[in-house]
């Protein structure tokens, strides 16, 4: 699964720069590399199931981010 590089929200609101999608050296699991676009603008990472997941919590059913850039 690809991952586009660009700006993702958050379904909470916040957003975020996606680099793209990395993998891990030992498992091969694959992660979406990304930062936060607020407060201490710092580095993550998240499995890209997590990522490209959906959510259905507290009246939102959806996807957990989207691309809007």
């Amino acid at each position: 699964m690809n991952v586009e590089p660009g700006i993702y929200e958050h379904f909470k609101g916040q957003r975020y720069e996606v680099f793209g999608t990395t993998r891990h050296s030992e498992t091969e699991e694959v992660f979406v590399s990304y930062r936060k676009l607020y407060d201490d603008y710092s580095y993550w990472v998240r499995p890209v199931e997590m990522f490209t997941g959906t959510v259905d919590r507290d009246g939102y059913s959806g996807p957990r981010f989207r691309r809007i850039v």
